[in-house]
C-alpha cells in the first residue's frame, strides 16, 4: 500500500472477457436520428469516456507515483494500453474540451470563451452527436465546459451536464450532511447504466470537476460527507516538494510571466509549508475520490454482463502546476501543464496486449476519432485528431507524428499569459505572445529547452548563440503549424 489509509479499497481485477434554460436546439440533428436504423448492441462495443479536471500525467500509481492511491484506474492500465506521451493542444477547460468534443485544434473551432456555445454544424460534427446518429444511446455526465450543456438535448439521450465549474459540496459542511459531487456523478453514471442492456450499444462521457480546483480558494475538497475514509487519507504522509519550486526557477521569468495568475493562484495553494501539503494531500483526494467511482462503474458493467464488451477510455482535460516553478494552475507550455494520463483499455479478447505502454505522441485532438473508430463510424472530415487504435492493438503506422503544436490565446483580462508552442520528440519551443496581437504571433519572450538533457524545463537555450540554429528551425516549424491548423 502506498500511504495513507489501510481501508482503502483494492482494485477491481476483471478478466479479459467479462461479460440558465434554453430550447432544444438543432432541429436538423433530429432529422438525421430519425433517418438512422437502430443497431444491435452486439455489432459495436460500448464505450465509456471518463475525463478529469486538471489532472497531470503524474498523479495515478500507474504512472509512477508512489504515493497517490489509484487502484482501480491502475487496473485499467494493468489490464489495457497506458500512452506515456498523451498530451492537450491547449490546455484550458473550455478550449480543450471543444478540441475533444470536436477532434479540432483551437484554431479551427475557435472556441476561447467559457460561454460561447458550439455553432449547429459544430455541435453536428461531435464525437457525441456522431455516435447518436449512429444509433448509440448517449449519455453526458458532468462538466460540459463549452457554453450551457442544454445545447446537447438533442444528441444526448441522458444529460445531467452543469454549466460553469459547480461545487464538490453543496449541502452542511459542519454536520457532515450532504453529497460530494464525484459520488454523486458516480450515482447518475450508475443510473445511466441501468437504463442500458446489450440490445443497443451505448456510450457515455463523464467530464469530472476532480481533481480542479475552487477558483480563487484552496483546494480543500469536501470528501468526507460522503465518505469519511477521505479526510485521512495521506494524512500521516510528507510530501516532497518538487525540486523546481525554489525560488532560483522562479527567478528566472520575465517579470510579466511573475505577475500573471500561475503567481497569483500559488500564493492561495503553496505559498508555506503547510499549505502545499494541504492543497496537494486534497488534490490527491479528489483523485482517488475519482478512482472509487471508477471501481462502481466496472462493478456495475459486472453485475449488468455488460463488461466483456464496454471499452473503457481515461484521461483528462490538461495538467497542473503543484508549486514548480512558484506556479499553480496550468495554461503555458510547459510539460507539466500539457502532459496528461491516457488509458485504453478494450476487454474484447486479442484486441490489445495487455498491460503494455506507448512512447508514441497523443494528443486531446484523437479523442473523438478514436472513439468514432471504436464504434466503427468514419470521422468527419473536419476532425484533425488521429485514430489511437492502431497504437493501442500494437501496430504503429510508419508516418506516426512526431510533434505538434500548442495554443493559448485566453488571457483572462491580462491575468494569464497567452502562448504558443511546439514540441518534438527532443526540443520544446515556447512564445509567449504580445497581448492584443495574438493572431499575428508576435512575440513578447522564448523559450528553447532540450528534453533530452533537461526534462524539467530549467535552463532556457532560446538566448544561447551556440543554439541559434536550432531556435531558428523550430520558430520555422512553429510558423508553419500555426498556419496549417487553420
Amino acid at each position: 500500500m502506498r500511504g495513507g489509509n489501510s481501508n482503502f479499497t483494492s482494485p477491481l481485477i476483471l478478466p479479459d472477457n467479462p461479460q440558465m434554460s434554453l430550447p432544444k436546439p438543432f432541429g436538423f440533428l433530429l432529422l438525421l436520428l430519425l433517418a438512422m436504423p437502430p443497431l444491435n448492441g452486439a455489432d459495436r462495443p460500448n464505450i465509456i469516456y471518463l475525463m478529469t479536471d486538471d489532472q497531470r500525467a503524474d498523479a495515478l500509481g500507474c504512472m509512477g507515483n508512489q504515493i497517490i492511491q489509484t487502484p482501480h484506474i491502475d487496473g485499467l492500465a494493468e489490464q489495457g494500453v497506458m500512452f506515456k506521451n498523451a498530451f492537450v493542444t491547449t490546455a484550458i477547460c473550455m478550449t480543450n474540451r471543444a478540441c475533444v468534443f470536436t477532434g479540432q485544434y483551437a484554431a479551427r473551432h475557435g472556441i476561447w470563451s467559457f460561454n460561447k456555445d458550439f455553432t449547429p454544424t459544430q455541435l453536428s460534427h461531435t464525437y457525441l452527436a456522431q455516435l447518436k446518429t449512429a444509433g448509440y444511446r448517449t449519455g453526458f455526465i458532468g462538466k460540459w465546459g463549452v457554453g450551457h450543456p442544454r445545447q446537447a438535448d438533442a444528441i444526448l439521450d441522458y444529460n445531467q451536464g452543469f454549466p460553469g465549474q459547480s461545487q464538490y459540496f453543496q449541502g452542511d459542511v459542519k454536520r457532515k450532511q450532504g453529497q460530494h459531487l464525484t459520488a454523486k456523478m458516480g450515482d447518475q453514471a450508475i443510473e445511466f447504466l441501468k437504463g442500458c442492456d446489450d440490445s443497443t450499444p451505448f456510450h457515455l462521457s463523464i467530464s469530472f470537476k476532480a481533481a480542479h480546483v475552487q477558483d480563487s480558494a484552496d483546494i480543500y475538497s469536501d470528501q468526507f460527507p460522503s465518505d469519511p475514509a477521505f479526510a485521512d487519507l495521506y494524512q500521516d504522509i510528507t510530501l516532497p516538494q518538487p525540486q523546481t519550486a525554489a525560488a532560483e526557477y522562479f527567478d528566472r521569468f520575465p517579470d510579466f510571466i511573475k505577475n500573471s495568475m500561475n503567481r497569483d493562484r500559488w500564493a492561495i495553494r503553496f505559498r508555506s509549508p503547510a499549505q502545499f501539503q494541504r492543497s496537494v494531500k486534497d488534490y490527491y483526494r479528489l483523485i482517488s475520490g475519482v478512482d472509487a467511482v471508477v471501481g462502481r462503474i466496472r462493478a456495475q458493467l459486472v453485475q449488468q454482463g455488460l463488461a466483456g464488451n464496454t471499452i473503457i477510455i481515461y484521461t483528462s482535460d490538461h495538467g497542473f502546476f503543484l508549486g514548480e516553478y512558484g506556479f499553480a494552475g496550468k495554461w503555458t507550455p510547459h510539460e507539466i501543464s500539457i502532459r496528461i494520463p491516457l488509458i485504453v483499455y478494450d476487454p474484447r479478447p486479442d484486441r490489445m496486449p495487455r498491460g503494455s505502454t506507448r512512447t508514441e505522441m497523443a494528443l486531446s485532438i484523437d479523442m473523438a476519432p478514436t472513439l468514432l473508430s471504436y464504434a466503427g463510424i468514419p470521422a468527419p472530415a473536419s476532425m484533425q485528431g488521429a485514430d489511437l487504435r492502431p497504437l493501442v492493438e500494437g501496430n504503429p503506422p510508419d508516418d506516426w507524428r512526431h510533434d505538434f503544436f500548442y495554443e493559448h490565446w485566453f488571457t483572462a483580462n491580462g491575468l494569464i499569459v497567452p502562448s504558443e508552442g511546439y514540441r518534438d520528440q527532443r526540443w520544446k519551443y515556447c512564445r509567449y505572445l504580445v497581448p492584443g496581437e495574438e493572431a499575428q504571433g508576435a512575440s513578447r519572450y522564448e523559450e528553447l529547452y532540450d528534453l533530452h538533457t533537461d526534462p524539467n524545463e530549467t535552463v532556457n537555450l532560446a538566448g544561447s548563440p551556440q543554439y541559434q540554429t536550432q531556435l531558428d528551425r523550430v520558430r520555422n516549424q512553429w510558423s508553419r503549424w500555426r498556419t496549417a491548423v487553420r
